[in-house]
C-alpha cells in the first residue's frame, strides 16, 4: 500500500535538521536583551521552535504561532513553513487553509523544499483550492529534486496512482525507493512499487537511483562551499 507523508513543521524529526536546532533546545532567556525582543529573526524563530517542541517552557502553540510570525514577517522562510503548518493543523490558530497557502507560498518562492510539498498537499487534498492533482504533482517534484523524502514518496504515489501524471510503475518506484533510502518509513510504500515491476527494470531504476543520488550529493557539496 502507498500511504501520502502528511505536512510537517520545520525541525520535526525525519525533516531532517534545522539550521537553528542545536540552540533551540536550550532555555529561553526571559529578559528584554534576548536578541528575540531586539527584532532579529532567527532569535524570534528559535523562540518560536522553543514553544512549539515545549523546550525549557511549556508547549504553547499560540505562543509560538506569535514568535514565528515575528520572523515570517521579516522573510524567515522556515518560519514562514511553520505559520503555514500552524494554519493548515490548526494549531495556536484557527484552522484556515487560504493563510496556510499564503505562508507556504511566501516560504516556497524561497526555494524551501518543505513548504513546496506542503503546497503540494493542500492541492493534493483540496484543501483550500480545489484538488488538482496535476500541481500536486508540481510541487512535489520542486520538492523532490531537493532530496525532500516525503515529497519523493508523495510524487512517487501520484505516479503510481496516475493522478496529475501518466500511471507509471518505473517512476513511482524511482521515486519512492529514493525517498526509502533517505527514511526507512518510506519502505512499505517502494516494496508495493516494486512489486509491479519485473526484475529487469527493477534494477533498471535501481541504477537511475544510484545515479540520481550520486548527483545530488556532489550538487549538496558544492553549494555548502
Amino acid at each position: 500500500m502507498i500511504t501520502l507523508c502528511s505536512s510537517a513543521f520545520c525541525g520535526e524529526i525525519g525533516d531532517g535538521p534545522v539550521k537553528s536546532d542545536k540552540e533551540a533546545v536550550t532555555e529561553p532567556d526571559k529578559s528584554k536583551t534576548d536578541p528575540a525582543y531586539q527584532g532579529d529573526m532567527e532569535a524570534q524563530y528559535r523562540r518560536g521552535l522553543l514553544y512549539h517542541f515545549g523546550k525549557g517552557v511549556t508547549r504553547d502553540y499560540k505562543e509560538a504561532a506569535k514568535w514565528y510570525l515575528k520572523a515570517a514577517e521579516q522573510g524567515h522562510a522556515e518560519a514562514q513553513c511553520n505559520m503555514g503548518v500552524l494554519y493548515h493543523n490548526g494549531l495556536g490558530v484557527p484552522r484556515d487553509y487560504k493563510e496556510a497557502a499564503k505562508w507556504y507560498f511566501k516560504s516556497a518562492e524561497q526555494g524551501f523544499a518543505l513548504a513546496q510539498c506542503n503546497i503540494g498537499l493542500l492541492y493534493d487534498n483540496g484543501e483550500g483550492f480545489p484538488r488538482n492533482y496535476k500541481e500536486a504533482a508540481k510541487w512535489y517534484l520542486k520538492a523532490a529534486e531537493q532530496g525532500h523524502a516525503g515529497a519523493q514518496c508523495n510524487l512517487g504515489a501520484l505516479y503510481a496512482l496516475g493522478q496529475g501524471t501518466l500511471q507509471d510503475d518505473a517512476e513511482a518506484y524511482f521515486w519512492l525507493n529514493i525517498a526509502a533510502s533517505q527514511n526507512s518509513k518510506y519502505a512499505e510504500s517502494r516494496n508495493s512499487s516494486a512489486a509491479r515491476l519485473t526484475p529487469a527494470k527493477r534494477e533498471e531504476v535501481q541504477a537511475r537511483c544510484k545515479k540520481w543520488m550520486e548527483d545530488f550529493e556532489r550538487r549538496k557539496t558544492a553549494n555548502s562551499k
